[in-house]
């Protein structure tokens, strides 16, 4: 067997879990504060060369400002194709839910690029986080230029009058009647890529069951139809709120993947969800 040149190439421990099928690779990077490199996000990600996962995230040290806060840890996350984003609630969950278990606690403080996240066990195998506020004004989101981000100018196919909102990421949720009817793949990307946002969308399509139950399915940044997404099902359950179709400050949220709970509070939002654990091994990196 021939011997890899790279001389800088190790292999790292990795945790694969999962909240509702949303898939993610952890790497406990506490003792490094290098960056991975994107081929080897990418790598790990694919699920024919890698690990297979939608996302990957490095638990590390919080920053000094971070640290002054209360901060456990800082969890970077990166998308599919080595490009960083600020937010996801379901890795946010997995990362807490690992965190509990190390510590012995059953609260935690995680800092990402867009906030400190509290945390909290809910029950066996379910964490809760709490979101600060969900952005609304065009430069939160953000929007390239001044617009109206509840009913913005841009429609593909089903999908039109979106109410776009940043959850610590931006989100564009469309209501149609019957969710199984609308072929996402299709009117989704062009609505993902408009020149109006300024770091593109994530876009949920959402039908609403009741007045407090949404069946929703989200088409995430950098193009793909996920099982499920927490700062999506933050969004809509918010916009649901604002346009009158969801009388209940909780609220249920059917995904591809699984359900879960969001409560609509005065400070914010909190999603509460399950995790698990898929499997752990090693993979080979080399870190910047």
């Amino acid at each position: 067997m021939a011997v890899d040149p790279r001389p800088h190439q190790a292999n790292f421990p990795f945790l694969k879990m999962h909240g509702l099928r949303n898939c993610f690779v952890i790497l406990d990077l506490r003792g490094s504060r290098q960056r991975v490199p994107a081929e080897d996000v990418q790598r790990i990600c694919d699920v024919r060369s890698g690990v297979g996962a939608e996302e990957l995230l490095t638990i590390e040290l919080p920053t000094d400002a971070g640290r002054a806060k209360g901060a456990d840890a800082f969890m970077r996350i990166y998308n599919i194709d080595g490009a960083e984003v600020s937010a996801c609630g379901n890795a946010t969950r997995c990362v807490a839910h690992q965190l509990m278990r190390e510590s012995g606690r059953d609260m935690v403080t995680i800092e990402t690029a867009a906030d400190l996240l509290r945390c909290s066990a809910s029950g066996d195998d379910a964490v809760s986080v709490q979101f600060g506020p969900v952005g609304t004004a065009w430069n939160e989101i953000p929007l390239r230029e001044p617009a109206d981000a509840s009913c913005l100018p841009v429609e593909s196919g089903p999908l039109k009058g979106g109410f776009a909102v940043s959850v610590g990421n931006p989100h564009t949720v469309f209501f149609v009647d019957k969710l199984a009817d609308v072929d996402i793949p299709r009117f989704a990307p062009s609505i993902q890529n408009h020149s109006i946002f300024e770091s593109g969308t994530n876009v949920g399509v959402a039908e609403i069951v009741d007045a407090g139950t949404i069946k929703l399915a989200v088409w995430e940044r950098p193009g793909m139809l996920t099982e499920a997404c927490g700062t999506g099902a933050c969004a809509a359950a918010f916009v649901a709120r604002q346009r009158g179709f969801i009388k209940t400050s909780s609220v249920t949220v059917h995904l591809p993947g699984g359900t879960l709970r969001i409560d609509l509070r005065e400070d914010g939002v909190m999603m509460t969800g399950p995790v698990a654990t898929c499997c752990s091994g090693y993979v080979p990196l080399q870190l910047s």
